[in-house]
This record gives structure tokens, C-alpha cells and sequence, in this order.
């Protein structure tokens, strides 16, 4: 299984990103595929959870700001980040897990300016 992730970019406090993780390979069964972020100098953290039955969770920070989704039809999650701010800048990560199985993909850069 590979995960790619896209959408990341540079984008002023109050703008949008949508970012997207693209799952390839034998897919199959329960899964949970995550966001996770890591800013300069900080422990990486999970920012979005969301299972392949749609049960989804955010962290508070992102709350009302944020929303997690899937198309299992193409393997494909997203966050979609609105009002976003300085504190948001970091590399976003995503992740799959099966059973035993872990899955990172590489991450995508999202730096918002002030």
C-alpha cells in the first residue's frame, strides 16, 4: 500500500487548502486513515481521524475549522482546512492503518503568513 498526499501550499491566515491522500495497493476491510502534523521543533500530532465506516474525530484547535472526509469508491481522504491560521503551518502527514499494518504517506508543506 502507498499513500500520496497533495494539496499543500502557501496560503494567508483566513484562506483554504484542501488536502488530499490518495491510497494504492490491497485495500481491503476496516481501516482508519489519519491526518497527522508536524510543526518545526514539535512532536508530530494527529490532527483528523476518520474510519472506512465514517466515523470521523478532530482535534479541538481545528474544530469548526476543519472537516475530514472520504471517497472509499477512490481510496481517498481529505481535509478540508478553512480560516486557517500561522499556528496551522506545518508538514501534514497521512496515515493508514489495517489491522497490524501501518501506512505513511510522505508529507505535503502547508505554510500560512500573517
Amino acid at each position: 500500500v502507498q499513500l500520496q498526499a497533495s494539496g499543500g501550499g502557501l496560503v494567508q491566515a483566513g484562506g483554504s487548502l484542501r488536502l488530499s491522500c490518495v491510497a494504492s495497493g490491497s485495500i481491503s476491510g476496516l481501516d482508519v486513515m489519519r491526518w497527522y502534523r508536524q510543526a518545526p521543533g514539535k512532536q508530530r500530532e494527529l490532527v483528523a481521524q476518520i474510519t472506512s465506516g465514517g466515523n470521523w474525530y478532530l482535534i479541538d484547535s481545528v474544530k469548526g475549522r476543519f472537516t475530514v472526509s472520504r471517497d472509499n469508491t477512490k481510496s481517498t481522504m481529505y481535509l478540508q482546512m478553512n480560516s486557517l491560521k500561522p499556528e496551522d503551518t506545518a508538514v501534514y502527514f497521512c496515515y493508514l492503518g489495517q489491522a497490524s499494518n501501518k501506512y505513511w504517506g510522505q508529507g505535503t508543506q502547508v505554510t500560512v503568513s500573517s
